[in-house]
């Protein structure tokens, strides 16, 4: 029996009628998971960057990171479509007006056709709801949150510092504004077995509209690297993982976009798998558990 899923690229040809491209910028926003207000720290996985490490100089004009991030793809991103991509922190966290105006200038710009914005369900209130109704009316908008797991328990152990029942009202209350609900869901956290990885992914096909599937990254500077060094837990092996993609998007219907099968950490801090480093070859690897399972990207 085969099984089809279909990726982000595919989703955007959908949507846009062409390959789009997203351009990894930041507003500079914070985090109540560290600032006190939820919890300190962080999640005990997240780098000193909010997981935006790959993402423009929140020094710059919005303006400037999008023409600095459009340099950055060369040749095969001139005359293209971006998303413009906040994914460092919490989006929708501290000055929302600020915020907004950010956002706003960023759809502003050339090309930008859709807008993507990463934030915990902790922090979508009503003020930050009126924030992405307003956005959502301007073009596409795509609304990312860290779930992680569906795990209350390995919640905990990370430092997620928000219930469930938080992201369930969040992804309910996202489907009345018509946004594409996006849903992250980590393998290898510390604790977690198989199952328990298989059955966040079960539990999120319920509720969300795409999937980001991020292996554990050990990464310098967070609380995850002590617990490593003491020998706490191991990351995952490469197969071990392939392995894991392969059930998840069997257990996925068709109608969840596929919006990423592994994840990079910067290589300048990476500890530990440190095999995911070599990009290409995770890829190249992983297609190939793929194929031989007759697991396949749909077509456009």
């Amino acid at each position: 029996m085969s099984h089809t899923y279909v990726s982000a690229n595919i989703y955007c040809r959908r949507i846009f009628g062409c390959k789009v491209y997203k351009l990894a910028l930041s507003a500079a926003a914070s985090c109540p998971n560290r600032d006190g207000t939820a919890g300190v720290g962080g999640c005990v996985f997240c780098s000193a960057g909010g997981s935006g490490d790959f993402a423009a100089s929140a020094e710059l004009p919005v303006a400037r990171q999008i023409e600095d991030a459009k340099r950055t793809l060369g040749a095969k991103g001139e005359g293209l479509k971006y998303i413009a991509y906040f994914q460092s922190y919490t989006g929708t966290y501290g000055d929302l007006a600020r915020l907004e105006r950010i956002y706003t200038e960023a759809v502003s710009q050339p090309n930008i056709v859709g807008l993507s914005i990463a934030t915990r369900p902790d922090c979508l209130g009503p003020e930050a709801f009126a924030v992405l109704r307003r956005l959502s009316e301007r073009m596409p908008l795509w609304v990312e949150l860290g779930l992680q797991t569906s795990n209350e328990e390995t919640a905990r152990h990370i430092n997620r510092s928000y219930p469930l029942a938080a992201y369930e009202k969040a992804m309910e209350n996202l489907a009345a504004l018509n946004v594409h609900r996006i849903t992250h869901v980590v393998f290898g956290l510390p604790g977690e077995n198989r199952e328990d990885m298989l059955q966040s992914v079960r539990y999120v096909a319920k509720r969300t509209d795409g999937i980001k599937l991020q292996l554990l990254h050990v990464l310098e500077g967070t609380a995850l690297a002590g617990n490593y060094h003491r020998g706490e837990f191991r990351t995952l092996e490469p197969e071990e993982y392939y392995e894991l993609v392969a059930d998840a998007l069997e257990l996925l219907p068709e109608n969840i976009i596929i919006h990423r099968l592994t994840g990079d950490g910067a290589k300048r801090d990476l500890i530990a798998p440190l095999w995911s480093a070599d990009k290409k070859r995770v890829l190249a690897d992983l297609n190939r558990v793929l194929r031989s399972r007759n697991i396949r990207p749909a077509e456009c």
